[in-house]
């Protein structure tokens, strides 16, 4: 569960980070880190046009620069975008002002008040200075569909137990999570569906 979902500890760290959406309210919120890539990306808009739903996808700047077409696909069919770094660097590896500058490098391609961090954890500094300018998400349950040691029904079997009111939850639309990805999310909307959860945008 401490991975799964996030520790009350982190809530502390992070006061003003978004964890979870309304817990009076059946509904959940599907997000997508590290795409888009054209491996994965389409697939996954395809199943969410025929259910009728809406996500947000957290992008990685670089590969927003090499699909254009892919991340423009995501746009037109109404989903929202987050920054998720221009090349998916971790806070704690780097200078505070040479991570802001990654962060800060993907508005020449998108803007967005939305950023996610890279790996669920930002040095305090860097969370202090975006705070005002960023509405900083993290997440309720994390799949961990990137986790090649785990198989798909593992991944169907997280979003199971860890769902509920307000969750955001987090896919990868990633060359290391699509095996999981595929097996997982198809029966993981069909599951919510069936718990009568609606789903929703950030």
């Amino acid at each position: 569960m401490l991975i799964e979902q996030p520790s009350f500890v982190l809530s502390k760290i992070y006061p003003k980070g978004l964890f979870r959406k309304n817990p009076e309210e059946h509904a959940v919120y599907l997000t997508f880190d590290d795409g888009p890539i054209p491996e994965v990306t389409p697939w996954i808009l395809e199943l969410l046009d025929k259910h009728g739903i809406k996500a947000t996808f957290f992008v990685v700047g670089n590969n927003v620069q090499k699909y254009p077409e892919i991340f423009k696909m995501i746009t037109d069919r109404g989903h929202r975008i987050g920054n998720h770094t221009f090349n998916h660097v971790r806070s704690m590896r780097m200078r505070t002002p040479d991570f802001i500058d990654n962060v800060k490098k993907c508005d020449k391609y998108f803007t967005t008040r939305l950023f996610r961090p890279p790996h669920g954890v930002m040095k305090k500094w860097v969370y202090r200075y975006m705070k005002d300018d960023y509405d900083i998400v993290f997440y309720d349950v994390i799949t961990r569909d990137y986790n090649g040691k785990l198989k798909g029904r593992k991944v169907l079997d997280i979003v199971r137990k860890y769902t509920r009111n307000g969750s955001i939850i987090v896919f990868h639309d990633s060359l290391r999570s699509e095996r999981n990805l595929r097996y997982a999310l198809p029966k993981a909307i069909e599951w919510l569906e069936n718990q009568g959860y609606a789903f929703k945008q950030l």
